[in-house]
């Protein structure tokens, strides 16, 4: 019989479809990996931003996710949106009970819009309790500042911010330029496992179309590792991947503030 790839997405909701588990369930999809999901918040917003956050009772996201690895596994899990220190715990906890692997976290604090995600005290909950037990972390570069206490201010920076937040060289990052300024994004991939950074080019696309790119990455980079990909070449081709989104969705027109990427853009190039 054949096996899909299995990513289990724990994230919270975008009703606008651009970001969150929406997203997540996308680019999964569009990667060649088989979505499933483990629902944190119900998140009210849109392109303009987020109006509501209604979180998920504790019980019922980590109920969700043995449902789950209960009945038909995963092969890689993908994490977003945790707002509180008490589902941050639950949830590494259940994935521990399960042996989670390929578990790609995406340290979700703030959305394009601004609008804060997370408790202020769940940061600390973050770095000493979940960071520790991912494969890989995709932090922005506000992110990365928040969880290193390091002020990032060029891309010579990135490769140590990388080693910082790796967790003594047993987790790997991969630090997200997007928020610097320089023509060419150079993102920076920390390959913990062989102790080595590797850089990711690929042209700057001025647009802002970019609601989601964060959840879309970690989210694609979490499918190609269910697929079995190496860590470069997993890095590698979900950089490949948010490239072409970006530059695909970067002039349609959605909503009134920052509307998503294009997640099915090689689908349409075949087509």
């Amino acid at each position: 019989m054949k096996k899909y790839p299995i990513v289990l997405a724990i994230s919270g909701t975008d009703p606008s479809g651009g970001a969150g588990q929406q997203a997540d369930i996308k680019a999964i999809s569009a990667t060649g990996g088989y979505a499933a999901c483990a629902v944190t918040a119900v998140v009210v917003q849109n392109t303009l931003g987020v109006r509501d956050v209604f979180p998920v009772p504790v019980k019922t996201i980590t109920g969700q996710i043995a449902a789950v690895f209960d009945d038909i596994g995963a092969d890689a899990v993908k994490i977003g949106m945790l707002n509180s220190s008490e589902v941050i715990s639950a949830v590494k906890d259940t994935l521990l009970h399960y042996h989670a692997r390929n578990i790609v976290l995406d340290p979700v604090m703030v959305a394009t819009s601004g609008d804060r995600l997370i408790e202020a005290d769940a940061v600390g909950a973050l770095i000493d309790e979940l960071i520790p037990v991912a494969r890989i972390i995709t932090p922005n570069i506000p992110e990365a500042e928040i969880l290193s206490g390091m002020k990032i201010s060029s891309q010579s920076d990135l490769p140590a911010a990388a080693r910082r937040l790796s967790c003594g060289g047993r987790v790997s990052v991969m630090m997200k330029a997007g928020h610097l300024d320089e023509d060419e994004l150079t993102d920076i991939f920390y390959n913990a496992e062989e102790d080595r950074c590797i850089e990711l080019r690929s042209r700057r696309i001025y647009t802002r179309n970019t609601h989601g790119t964060g959840c879309t990455l970690s989210s694609a980079l979490a499918s190609y590792l269910a697929q079995g990909y190496p860590l470069d070449d997993a890095a590698s081709a979900a950089k490949d991947y948010i490239a072409h989104a970006i530059e695909s969705g970067a002039d349609y027109e959605i909503g009134h503030g920052h509307g998503p990427v294009d997640h099915f853009w090689n689908l349409r190039r075949e087509n």
